[in-house]
């Protein structure tokens, strides 16, 4: 059994208000974050992508670099994923404001792989103009240098949370540090720096040995992030999700739910069931018959009202989600279809502590 979820502080300790406390008003982070990083001239936030709060913990033995951390456990955002939460951290707003809703999206009668901002069409960068898709302007509308992957540069995904920064992309890890330090000897106040291989790591590998391994590679990131630090500077470092083991141990969704459905989006651990209002009862039932002992099941009205997406969601994101939704809490993932489903060793999406719990990590430079 689950125990009772509570919504996201969205008014306090949770991703979405970093960048806000950071570049527009220090009061949003009084109480989480430190005072001496409030107050810093020149501040460096770095996002891992993968890093949930309760396997930091757990391997703090991994990453020596970060002895010297003040560390806090927030929140990140409902539903615990890459393209929802990076989305939150980047433009200070709630799910349902930005209408970044999760992984797939449904947006009329087509599923967005948000991601890689493609439907079952193909690219749709020009149908979906992503800027429109996700209006709200990042950064509180400055354009500082962002350090990211080389390959994101193009993508939908990028300019739809990270539009109108300095993009500096690279191609090996070893060059974050010196992107960085470049960075902020130009005198940029706040730089923000991304990595993904914890992620892709977990996904592919699942959180034992190779997860240890690349552990231990962010920590040398970390550590060479550190001492290009100037005087009277911060890093600050969060996650847009933690991560479950889950291995093999896909659940196919029951023909009877599946074939109810008009459509399903989401992703495997928080699934959106789109079905006619008609429908909503009887699937209601049975997604509760057969999926009750590792999922929760939900109505939209419910987790509106429960405030999971934000105290304001907007129409355009409201349309966006299903009538129902199925949010697990066992160690698997609700699949269409098993045979075809991504061989994923460790994933995320719902709302167990293993996900939702991010840390946030500062160090103040003398």
């Amino acid at each position: 059994m689950m125990e009772k979820i509570f919504a996201p502080d969205y008014s306090g300790a949770c991703v979405n208000n970093i960048v806000p406390a950071l570049l527009q008003h220090r009061q949003i982070g009084e109480g989480w974050i430190p005072d001496e990083v409030l107050s810093s001239k020149q501040v460096v936030l770095l996002v891992i992508d993968g890093l949930g709060y309760n396997q930091y913990h757990r391997h703090r033995h991994l990453l020596p670099s970060l002895v010297d951390f003040s560390e806090n456990a927030i929140s990140t955002v409902f539903p615990t994923t890459t393209a929802t939460a990076l989305t939150s951290i980047t433009t200070g707003s709630t799910p349902g404001e930005h209408g970044v809703i999760g992984y797939k999206i449904r947006v009329g009668t087509q599923t967005l792989n948000a991601l890689r901002w493609t439907t079952e069409g193909g690219p749709a960068h020009q149908e979906l103009d992503p800027s429109q898709f996700q209006p709200i302007v990042p950064f509180t509308g400055k354009s500082p240098t962002v350090i990211s992957p080389a390959s994101f540069v193009d993508s939908g995904f990028t300019h739809a949370h990270l539009r109108h920064s300095n993009y500096a992309g690279y191609w090996m890890a070893s060059s974050i540090a010196t992107e960085v330090s470049e960075a902020l000897q130009r005198g940029e106040p706040f730089v923000y720096a991304y990595y993904d291989g914890l992620d892709k790591i977990g996904h592919l590998k699942g959180l034992g040995s190779h997860y240890q391994a690349e552990l231990r590679l962010i920590d040398h990131i970390v550590s060479s992030i550190s001492d290009v630090l100037p005087r009277d500077s911060s890093l600050v470092i969060t996650a847009d999700h933690g991560m479950v083991n889950t291995g093999n141990n896909l659940t196919e969704i029951s023909p009877v739910v599946k074939n109810s459905a008009t459509a399903i989006s989401g992703e495997a651990r928080f699934v959106w069931l789109h079905v006619n209002e008609y429908q909503i009862e009887h699937v209601i039932s049975a997604a509760s018959e057969a999926h009750g002992d590792i999922s929760s099941v939900h109505t939209v009205q419910e987790l509106l009202e429960q405030g999971w997406f934000g105290r304001e969601v907007s129409e355009t994101a409201k349309a966006r989600l299903g009538e129902i939704a199925l949010v697990v809490h066992e160690d698997t993932a609700l699949v269409p279809d098993v045979k075809s489903a991504p061989k994923l060793i460790a994933r995320h999406g719902s709302v167990t502590e293993e996900e939702r719990l991010v840390p946030l990590l500062t160090l103040k430079s003398g």
